[in-house]
Formats: structure tokens, sequence, C-alpha cells
């Protein structure tokens, strides 16, 4: 059976930024059906309906059934292929956003350790069949993004030890990108710096740096200037926004030197990018 899949593109829940769900679907494998050895760039969480197969990361394998799954980590090379016998039927969820990272270690899921175990197969299905439903209502979007914080949760309250830990407060390396995040959430649209947001969190901005960096890949002012620039995209599909109002937006004050960012960022003009048609 061929792949069943959903492009999750709504404008409204992309400007989410802290939690975007990307795309969803779920597929019966052919018999020895593989993908990779290659990178993915965002969060991508398989659940195995039915069926067994082989999921390799990071020189581990890991040989996973019905019951279980796995998270494919941003720039991890991943391989995974279905059972010769008994191909897996298996669901999945592509993430992307400033707390994903975090909202999954806290369900125990990281690229050292991406295997897990279900408790039942309902959250899962409750999750598909309410996006099914969501794509139908009004405020759709939002409806959208309740349920992909209740799958998390749903994992985050299955992962071992999780009662142990409940009160625990989160580890100072998360408090601090969590508070980092709602910082750059809450001022890009401002005159907002490296050194204002370390400031804000009350680390030094090296320090802070090389927390985004192994958390995200890039360091901070990368991070910053690549959220703006992800900002400036959505409001450059509207057309009564100039390219002005668009960088005023996202806290260039000068449209020139906003053109020139978003070209090194994005590699074509804020006209050119508006010119192009929608994916």
């Amino acid at each position: 059976m061929p792949a069943e899949q959903f492009t999750h593109t709504s404008e409204e829940t992309r400007m989410q930024s802290e939690l975007s769900l990307l795309f969803y679907g779920r597929e019966e494998c052919a018999p020895a059906h593989s993908w990779g050895p290659a990178l993915r760039d965002a969060f991508i969480l398989h659940y195995i309906y039915s069926g067994k197969g082989i999921f390799r990361s990071e020189g581990r394998e890991y040989p996973l059934s019905a019951g279980q799954g796995f998270l494919i980590v941003p720039d991890t090379l991943v391989h995974y292929e279905a059972d010769a016998d008994d191909p897996w039927v298996y669901a999945w969820v592509g993430l992307r956003g400033l707390h994903v990272r975090a909202l999954l270690e806290r369900a125990g899921l990281t690229a050292g350790s991406p295997a897990y175990a279900a408790a039942d197969v309902s959250p899962f299905e409750r999750f598909y069949a309410g996006l099914l439903e969501a794509r139908e209502q009004p405020g759709g979007d939002l409806l959208v993004q309740a349920e992909v914080y209740r799958l998390l949760a749903a994992l985050v309250a299955g992962a071992p030890k999780q009662s142990a830990r409940a009160n625990t407060p989160p580890p100072a390396r998360e408090a601090h990108l969590s508070k980092a995040a709602a910082v750059i959430e809450n001022g890009y649209s401002r005159k907002l710096g490296a050194e204002d947001i370390a400031s804000a969190v009350g680390l030094d901005r090296t320090y802070l740096s090389s927390l985004f960096k192994n958390a995200y890949g890039v360091p901070l002012q990368t991070f910053l200037l690549q959220y703006r620039m992800r900002r400036a995209r959505e409001l450059l599909r509207n057309p009564s926004l100039s390219v002005s109002d668009v960088a005023r937006s996202v806290g260039y004050p000068d449209p020139f030197l906003f053109s020139k960012m978003f070209k090194r960022v994005c590699g074509v003009s804020p006209t050119a990018y508006r010119e192009q048609p929608e994916p």
C-alpha cells in the first residue's frame, strides 16, 4: 500500500515556531523497504503498528516491532529497513521548532536514545484522527497544535521513570534554552542581539551561544538571524505588506540591511522570493 501522507502548510501554525507540525502520515511498507543511510532536517517520530524491522543510528542497531517506535534527530545519519517477511506498518510525525528537542528529551528521546516503547497505540490513533478532524474545523491550526502537544504529553507520561522525576525541575541547560527561546519569540521584532538575549537569560554570551550550537547546530547569533528570516518569509506571502513593512516587523529598521541579510540566508532577494510560487 502506498504511503498516506499529509503536509501541513497553515501559515498560522507555522508562526507557532516553538513547535510546528511539518507533516504526518502512515504507510504499509513493502518487504525489505528501506531508507538511508541519510540525514533529515527535522525531528521525525515513528510509531510501529505491526510488523518489524531494523533502525540504525549513530553506529547502533535497534530491532523494533509493533508497539515500539524510533526518533530521527536532525542532522543524524540514520538508516531503517522493514523486515523481508513481516514488514512494518508505521506512522510518522515531522516536527520542528524551538522547543521540540527539549520536549522529546523529557520523553527520553535523543540521538543517543532514539528507540522507545509506547504503552498502547491509542495516543497515536487519537492524534491521527484528531488531525484529520482538525483540518475541517474553523481554527483548525489551533486544534492541530493541541493534538501535537497531546501526543508529546502522552510520550512524556509513558517515559521510563517519569513518575520519579515528575516534580524535578528541568535540567539547567534546557531551562536556559527555553528562556532564551522565549526572549527571541517575544523580542525578534525589536532591536535584539545575542548580547541582549544572554543578559536576559543571565548567562555569558559565549556560553549561551555554545548551548545553542550543541542543541540546534548553529550559534546563537545565527539562530536569531535564521529565526527572523523564517518569520520574514512568512510575512512576505502577505501581499498587503511592503518589503519595508516586513523588514521592520522582524527587527530591521533599515530595509537595505534587511534585504542583504535575507539574501544571505535565503539565497534570493525579498522581492524575488515574493515572486516565487508558494510551495
